[in-house]
């Protein structure tokens, strides 16, 4: 068997899987159909928006399905009509039994943490708000529990001490990527030797920390409850995106939703905010209706 041979179907959903298809077509694997979330409307005129995956996948003219219901019968029967013998997932949603034992060498996914650990929807955001350390990536054969199936590579990078969520995820999906095609190779492989995939079953560890989905309400910056440190770790993990925010009085004046992308620990500063331990001074801000600046131009602004 060749990559050529080897009928993949992708399912993924926002820029961070573009990358692996991406990777997997450039690279003359046989990617047959893409599955992705359904159009959804945006912004303020709701217009409709493609996913990211479903713009990448037009734009190289690959089949896009879109179930609403993944257990839908209509879908199910598209999908079986692809003949895939694998099937692989990068960020997408939680998959039923008759999606993800449908092909014969099964369905991997690509995750963005060291698992076990960050098992859920938003492993780099966590890892960052946390304040580790290091990081990684982890592909692994899907089961039924969400996130547990046996680890076939893993792999790590270290989170710098000023690194932020976006710089952490171009890194990791850059790994990734890389990750995604390594497997493929490696399964290739071993159904050409006739032999069975590796992989290791995921370790015990006595205490696992979620990474559930992040709502806007999460995002919140809760000074009074944080340490310095803690309220550095949970802005950096946030920025830029969602964002972290938080009402705060600027001047005597009371500012509403005000989105943080930066501070500092520090007592000294333009814009200086206590904490349950020590202070932060804020660096870069966006207040509604304005463009992100940092905290001088915007104190600047004030006065005009």
């Amino acid at each position: 068997m060749t990559k050529q041979d080897l009928r993949i179907v992708y399912l993924g959903t926002p820029e961070f899987a573009v990358a692996s298809l991406r990777a997997l077509v450039e690279g003359g694997y046989n990617v047959v159909a893409v599955v992705t979330m359904p159009d959804k409307p945006s912004g303020r005129g709701h217009q409709v928006q493609y996913s990211d995956v479903k713009q990448y996948a037009l734009s190289v003219g690959l089949p896009v399905l879109q179930p609403e219901k993944l257990k839908d019968e209509a879908f199910v029967e598209e999908l079986r009509s692809y003949h895939a013998d694998l099937q692989i997932v990068v960020a997408f949603r939680m998959l039923p039994e008759v999606v993800w034992a449908m092909p014969r060498l099964g369905t991997f996914n690509l995750h963005a943490s060291l698992l076990p650990q960050y098992r859920g929807a938003a492993p780099i955001n966590w890892a960052v708000m946390n304040g580790d350390k290091e990081t990684g990536a982890t592909t692994f054969m899907l089961k039924h529990e969400i996130d547990t199936g046996n680890m076939i590579l893993q792999e790590r990078i270290p989170i710098g001490q000023d690194e932020n969520v976006g710089s952490v995820h171009d890194r990791l999906m850059a790994l990734g990527t890389s990750m995604v095609t390594r497997t493929v190779d490696l399964i290739i492989d071993c159904e050409n030797q006739g032999i069975a995939l590796p992989t290791t079953p995921q370790p015990e560890i006595a205490e696992l920390r979620p990474a559930p989905k992040i709502f806007k309400e999460d995002c919140e910056i809760k000074f009074a409850e944080k340490t310095a440190e803690e309220v550095r770790n949970f802005v950096r993990g946030l920025s830029p995106y969602p964002a972290a925010w938080a009402n705060i009085d600027i001047r005597g004046q009371r500012f509403e939703n005000v989105k943080i992308y930066k501070v500092e620990i520090s007592d000294k500063g333009a814009l200086v905010v206590p904490c349950k331990e020590g202070s932060v001074a804020i660096l870069e801000l966006q207040v509604p209706g304005k463009k992100r600046m940092d905290v001088k131009a915007f104190l600047n602004g004030m006065h005009r």
